[in-house]
C-alpha cells in the first residue's frame, strides 16, 4: 500500500516505486480514457510507456504532475498523495518532475536562455549569475551551448526538443516525464534525443518515463515496458518480455500490422481481402510518357 503523506522523501526505501498510480479511472464527456490502470514506476530506471494513439498514454502521463485529476482512483510521488491536493498545493512535487512536452511547448517570443531560465525565475531565488550559470550548464548537458541567444524560430525542430528538455531539468527533477519525444523528427534526430534520455538517466541520476509508439526509440531507452490498449494495460514487464509475448494484440503492434477491423473503414463494400488476394489483384501503373 502507498506509504502516509507525511513521510518525507529520507524516509523512502530506495526500493520502493518512486511514483504509483493505483486504479486511475478517468473519462472525457462521454468517453472512458482510463479504465483502471495501475503502475508502480520504479526509481532511477527509464520505463516506456507503449499503445496506440488515443489509447490513453499522455492522459495517464498528465495524471503524474497534477496536470489532470482522475475521476477515481490514486496517484503518489515519492510517498506524497497528488491525486488529493488542491493547485496551491502542487508546486513543490512539480519542482521535482521535468515535462518535455510533445510540441516542445517553448515560449515565441522568448529566446533560448530567457526560455531555459523561465523556471529558476519562478520558482526559485537565484541571482542572474546562478541563473546564466545553471542555463549554460543544461544547454551544454543538451549539446546546445551555442544557441543561446537565438529564437525558438531560428531552431530546428531536434533543438527546439532539446531546448525543451534543457529547460525540463534545469530545477534538477527527481523525475522527467517524456510525450512522445520523437515526434516529427527524423531518425537521426529522434536518435539523438534517444540517446540524450539515455545520458541525462545516467548522469543526473533520475528517474525516466517515456510516452511513445516509436518502437526504435522504446527499445533503445527502456529499463521496463508498459503498454496500454483502450485505455487498459495489456502487458508490462522487460522489453524482452514484450517481445516475447504470446498475446495477439502485442504482438500485432510490434509487429505493425493492422487487422481486418482497422482496415474496414477504408477496404470499401467489398471488404478486405488477404494479402495474397491483394497481391493478386494489384496490377502495375501504366507508364506515362512525356509529351
Amino acid at each position: 500500500m502507498p506509504r502516509a503523506t507525511h513521510e518525507t522523501s529520507s524516509d523512502l526505501d530506495p526500493a520502493d516505486p518512486i511514483i504509483r498510480l493505483v486504479d486511475l479511472w478517468k473519462s472525457f464527456g462521454s468517453v472512458q480514457v482510463l479504465k483502471g490502470i495501475s503502475i508502480d514506476f520504479p526509481r532511477g530506471q527509464s520505463t516506456v510507456v507503449l499503445g496506440p494513439s488515443g489509447c490513453g498514454k499522455s492522459v495517464m502521463l498528465k495524471h503524474i504532475p497534477g496536470l489532470l485529476r482522475p475521476d477515481r482512483g490514486e496517484v503518489w510521488f515519492g510517498g506524497q498523495t497528488i491525486h488529493g491536493r488542491r493547485e496551491n498545493q502542487l508546486g513543490s512535487i512539480r519542482r521535482e518532475i521535468g515535462f518535455l512536452f510533445q510540441q516542445s511547448a517553448l515560449f515565441d517570443s522568448m529566446n533560448v536562455e530567457r526560455n531555459v531560465s523561465f523556471p529558476l525565475i519562478e520558482h526559485t531565488r537565484l541571482g542572474r549569475p546562478e541563473i546564466r550559470d545553471r542555463v549554460e550548464e543544461v544547454l551544454e548537458q543538451v549539446g546546445l551551448s551555442q544557441v543561446m541567444q537565438k529564437m525558438p524560430s531560428e531552431l530546428s525542430g531536434g533543438q527546439r526538443k532539446r531546448v525543451a528538455l534543457a529547460r525540463a531539468i534545469v530545477l534538477r527533477p527527481k523525475v522527467i516525464l517524456y510525450d512522445e519525444p520523437t515526434t516529427g523528427l527524423d531518425p537521426i534526430r529522434a536518435d539523438s534525443i534517444n540517446e540524450l534520455i539515455i545520458k541525462l538517466q545516467t548522469e543526473l541520476n533520475v528517474t525516466s518515463i517515456v510516452v511513445t509508439h516509436d518502437l526504435t526509440s522504446a527499445f533503445k531507452v527502456a529499463d521496463r515496458m508498459v503498454m496500454l490498449h483502450e485505455g487498459r494495460i495489456v502487458t508490462q514487464g522487460l522489453p524482452e518480455a514484450l517481445r516475447q509475448s504470446e498475446d495477439s494484440y502485442v504482438q500485432q503492434f510490434l509487429e505493425g500490422r493492422s487487422d481486418e477491423s482497422d482496415l474496414l473503414p477504408v477496404a470499401g463494400p467489398a471488404g478486405v481481402s488477404n494479402d495474397t488476394e491483394r497481391r493478386a489483384e494489384r496490377k502495375p501503373r501504366a507508364s506515362r510518357k512525356d509529351g
